[in-house]
């Protein structure tokens, strides 16, 4: 079965090819996703312009209702040459702070082409951290839906005002280099 979900437009499917109900009553699923990736400009000519922009990826989890937990295992299946992305993640509960869910989430980035795979692997770390305060908000969205909630704010919405911030302070950062500086005195 495909599903499309709305908030993630980079996410064209997702469909579950396994799942099976364990004897110690772990649930263990394996999905099978599709997601865009647009390469950076500097990559796009490195690479052939008909290069697939799709991203197969598996994603294994396991929820342990014993442990109170949920672990997600996800990796590329193709363009592994290129980039190879695996990350795992752990949600539990808090023991610090009860009601709430602690999250440990671990990602492995490599590269294989010879000359380039440090930049890549840089490239790939970079956009990897830039993802995960979206991949926060959209799993905020998912539970406030499976809740009933209302989201506070949308991705949207949090996306514009981070833009418009990032405006401002270029254009405050541009404006004190263009004041002529008095130079110094020494004496």
């Amino acid at each position: 079965m495909t599903v499309c979900v709305s908030i993630s437009t980079h996410v064209l499917t997702e469909d579950v090819v396994y799942r099976e109900v364990t004897a110690d009553h772990r649930l263990l699923s394996r999905r099978l996703l599709m997601k865009t990736n647009r390469l950076p400009r500097w990559a796009e000519r490195l690479f052939p312009s008909g290069m697939n922009r799709c991203v197969y990826i598996i994603e294994d989890s396991i929820v342990d209702p014993v442990n109170r937990s949920l672990t997600t295992y996800t990796w590329n299946l193709n363009h592994t040459t290129l980039m190879s992305v695996e990350e795992r993640c752990v949600f539990q509960d808090s023991a610090e702070q009860p009601a709430t869910t602690q999250l440990r989430r671990e990602a492995w980035i490599s590269s294989n082409v010879y000359g380039f795979s440090r930049p890549i692997q840089e490239f790939g770390l970079a956009r990897f951290k830039s993802n995960q305060v979206k991949a926060m908000k959209g799993l905020e969205f998912a539970l406030s839906n499976l809740q009933g909630e209302a989201p506070q704010r949308l991705l949207r919405d949090t996306v514009k005002d981070a833009s418009e911030k990032a405006k401002e302070a270029a254009k405050s950062l541009a404006s004190a280099a263009a004041v002529p500086q008095k130079p110094q005195q020494y004496v």
